[in-house]
């Protein structure tokens, strides 16, 4: 068959057809995760490291808790699952994100097929819009189900008690348990426990409490030495679990719900930034290699910069860093004292600005990306 005998579309058909719109169709876009699946070891570092970094770590800790129990706590835990989200799923969520992202983008042009699909008429911006969500398809369940190991892990081998100085101290007590724990140990209580009040009562730990002479401290007073009675002991220490109940009480057995909700969309607002500047920045540069090592470069070196430091006159430049801007959006309970992440910024930022941070490179890098895709030669 010649051209000139081929069969056309009218304008009616080309509007079903679909290949002028902008809009990427769901089949292009099945076909561009398709065109990112077959890349066998892509997916195999991509699940090693959103899904096996995890569950590695956490099998060490289970096994290591089942052969010694004494010498190593439990494997999960509140603190347990602020670490590893904060160290892995966040930090290497964000680098295999970007490393997907930049594929996605360069693809057609490292396999030679962007001349074939431009060919056919379909629309360059659907060609380039089709690559996000396909990189997303693929990261978001590997991301997810990284997260539901750390979550699982923490929430089911939780520890019963924490330390305190030394001290184990049952968690999940209610205030009336507590101070009945405090009475009935009330050497580890008043040897452990902190004392903030103006009243403080010190015992020479080691002896028995029965027979110690105890140094009662007030404030604006010298200290004074006095012979305690078991009961008198018992009472003290009561009184020193109620005051710090509400601190005891702010450290969780095990992460809440709340916790585990918020950090699961945190997680996934990181590598939603790490595919689309990706692919913007693989698609304005033309090839992969280099738009990941600088996006490597960003995440490991230049973002602890600005967000632990604070550099003279530069100051609204480390805002407007989008690693600066995603910590500022972390849930308090992955930043806060109790963590034990040091997962904070110095870089003062409020929570509206971050958003405005984030959705500015979302939007900006998605325009790049598809300006330099229309105007790139077939």
């Amino acid at each position: 068959m010649s051209l000139a005998s081929a069969p056309t579309l009218t304008a009616s058909e080309r509007a079903r057809d679909g290949r002028g719109s902008w809009m990427p169709t769901g089949a292009l876009i099945g076909a561009k995760v398709l065109e990112l699946r077959r890349r066998r070891g892509l997916m195999v570092a991509l699940a090693a490291v959103t899904i096996g970094l995890p569950t590695l770590y956490f099998t060490v800790r289970l096994i290591e808790h089942a052969a010694s129990p004494r010498q190593f706590g439990p494997a999960g835990g509140y603190q347990q699952f602020t670490g590893v989200v904060v160290a892995v799923l966040y930090v290497f969520g964000f680098i295999m994100s970007a490393t997907l992202g930049c594929t996605a983008g360069t693809a057609d042009l490292g396999d030679g097929m962007f001349r074939h699909l431009v060919v056919t008429g379909r629309s360059r911006l659907a060609l380039y819009f089709a690559r996000i969500p396909a990189a997303l398809a693929i990261m978001v369940p590997m991301v997810t189900a990284g997260f539901i190991v750390v979550a699982a892990v923490s929430s089911l081998a939780a520890p019963s008690s924490i330390n305190v100085n030394g001290a184990e101290v049952p968690l999940g007590l209610n205030a009336t348990q507590f101070q009945d724990w405090a009475a009935q140990h009330s050497t580890q209580a008043l040897c452990n426990l902190p004392q903030t009040g103006p009243v403080k009562v010190l015992l020479p730990c080691g002896a028995r409490a029965a027979t110690r002479e105890a140094v009662i401290v007030r404030l604006g007073h010298q200290p004074t030495p006095t012979k305690l009675s078991p009961a008198q002991i018992a009472s003290a220490a009561r009184a020193l679990a109620a005051s710090d109940y509400p601190l005891y009480r702010s450290v969780p057995q095990r992460p809440p719900w709340s916790l585990l909700l918020e950090s699961w969309a945190w997680v996934l607002l990181e590598s939603l930034v790490g595919v689309v500047v990706g692919v913007g920045l693989s698609a304005l540069l033309g090839q992969r290699t280099i738009a990941v090592v600088l996006l490597l470069i960003l995440e490991v070196v230049l973002t602890p910069i600005a967000s632990r430091h604070i550099i003279p006159y530069m100051l609204n430049v480390q805002r407007g860093v989008i690693g600066v801007a995603t910590a500022h959006l972390a849930p308090h309970a992955l930043t806060g004292p109790g963590s034990g992440t040091g997962f904070a910024s110095v870089v003062p930022e409020s929570r509206g600005l971050a958003w405005l941070v984030v959705v500015a490179w979302l939007v900006g890098w998605t325009a790049l990306g598809a300006w330099r895709m229309a105007r790139r030669d077939a």
